[in-house]
Parts: C-alpha cells; structure tokens; sequence
C-alpha cells in the first residue's frame, strides 16, 4: 500500500506539474511540441517494453480500430492541453481535470446505463450549474475545459473497452501518430519555422524529452495501479489538477476574479460529494482485489 501510494503521488505529481514545462519548450509552437510529443514517446515507451521484455501482442481488427481512435481523442487532449498552458489558460486547463471524474460518471449512465444515487445525480447537477456560472464569467462556455475533459473521459472509456495494457496501448497509439507527426515536423523544418536544431541544442534536447516526461508518470500510475484498491486512485487523481491550479494561481498570476471563485468552488463541492458517496459505497460494498491500470 504504501509503495503504491508513493507511485500513484509521483504519477499524480509529475503530471500536476507538466505547467512548468512545457512553456520550457518555446518558441516551439503547440502543435510542433504535439507532433514531438508523440515522436519521443513512441520512443520512449518502446526503450521501456525493450529493457521489460514485453512486446505488443497480436491485436485483433477491434482493439486495432478502437486505439486507432483513442489516438485520435489523445491528440486532441494533449494538443489542448499544451495550448492552453502556453497560451496563459492554466486554470481553465485545470478546470477540465477537475470535471473529469464528472463527466465519467455520465459516461457509466450513457454507455453502461448505470442508475445514479442521489447524491450523484446532486454532484452533476451542481456540476452543470458551475459551467454555466463560469461561461457567464468568462463570457463564454470554458471549451478548453469541457474539450479536456470530455477528450479524457471519451479515452479512458475507448482504452476499457480496448483492454490493453497502457505501455503496450501508449506504444500502439503512437505508432498510429508516428507518420502523420513525423511528416508535419519535416513539413515545418522544410518551411525554416521549426524549432529543433535551430534554436540551439538546449530546445532540441526539451523537445527530445517530452517522450520521456510523457513515459515515466505512465509508468508510476501502472506500478501503483497493480497495488492500490480503485478507491484510493480516485482519491489520488485530484493531485493533478490541485497542483495545475496552484500553478496558475501563484505562479503564472492568471486572473481569479470572484465569479470565477465562485464557478471552481461549485465543482470542488460537487467532487467532495461524489467522492464522499463513493467512499461510502466502497465501504458497504468492498471492491474484490486491485485495480489495474488499462
């Protein structure tokens, strides 16, 4: 348990902190860092299954298509994502994190047509409320949050139905991308306004190491996936978007005016009631075994 939460902390830890660098990659533009993310990790996570001695296993047309398509949901998450911390958005980036375990909970009544308890259905709707309060506040629906978080939840449901593990999943995604990301680098390098190689061997090694800032928090969520019960990963997630916050706030200095206060307080009060309803549950009806991670 404890090595396991050690994991799922690090995991949780590196992934509230990626703030801090991918503005380290400027002047690159979003999607040039995009397209290397996904060359560098193709490489990095094959470097991990090469030393594991795991290899991907024969896929069948089905699990083929659907991670080819949370290829596709992956790029736009992490596309967003990226333009929205460079471009001065992280609280709303945040935002989306912290919807997250939300919109999953309408994804189990959509797709798996589960029956909501009270006290969730409460969490949703208070959950809605808080996006209209925000759209009000920004002046417009917060689309780099809705977009994160329903892009995350769509993977996350596409990689359950898939049932692959997530180093062998990561590596097949990427090799989808490879090609498509390969030719847009080229493609920018042959018009002179890409960065790599030209902006000095500091930025082509940032570059470089977004496949290995992308593998190593993957590779800390399976270790602690394997080891903690389903309950407490949903405890840990909200590191991510706490520390993606704090960043924003005491870091970058973006603007919190009180109706922005007031939308993100109505979503933390929607996650403490659905949290306090599942860790209820949990006690009433323990989950058998360990989670794993897919």
């Amino acid at each position: 348990m404890r090595r396991g939460i050690a994991f799922g902390v690090a995991a949780y830890g590196l992934w509230g902190l990626f703030p801090l660098y991918w503005p380290l990659l400027k002047p690159a533009g979003a999607v040039e860092i995009l397209a290397h993310r996904i060359m560098w990790s193709l490489v990095a996570v094959g470097a991990v299954l090469a030393v594991q001695r795991r290899w991907v296993r024969a896929l069948s047309v089905r699990q083929g298509g659907l991670l080819a398509l949370a290829a596709v949901v992956v790029t736009v998450n992490w596309g967003t994502y990226i333009y929205a911390v460079n471009s001065g958005q992280t609280i709303e980036a945040a935002l989306g994190y912290f919807i997250n375990p939300l919109i999953s909970v309408l994804f189990g009544v959509v797709v798996f047509r589960e029956r909501l308890r009270g006290w969730q259905w409460c969490a949703v709707g208070m959950g809605a409320v808080a996006v209209v309060v925000l759209t009000v506040d920004y002046g417009r629906p917060p689309w780099i949050a809705l977009v994160l978080a329903f892009a995350f939840g769509t993977y996350g449901l596409i990689k359950k139905f898939a049932d692959m593990p997530s180093a062998e999943g990561l590596a097949v995604e990427t090799a989808v991308l490879f090609l498509p990301a390969l030719g847009f680098v080229v493609l920018l390098e042959g018009q002179g306004d890409g960065t790599f190689g030209h902006q000095g061997v500091g930025q082509a090694l940032l570059l470089a190491t977004a496949g290995v800032v992308t593998a190593v928090p993957m590779m800390f969520f399976n270790a602690a996936a394997i080891r903690l019960p389903l309950t407490v990963i949903g405890m840990l997630q909200y590191l991510a978007p706490v520390l993606q916050f704090a960043i924003g706030v005491f870091v970058q200095h973006e603007e919190m005016p009180p109706s922005r206060w007031a939308g993100f307080l109505l979503v933390w009060l929607a996650l403490v009631m659905l949290t306090w309803n599942g860790l209820r549950v949990a006690r009433r009806e323990p989950l058998p075994g360990s989670a794993r991670g897919g």
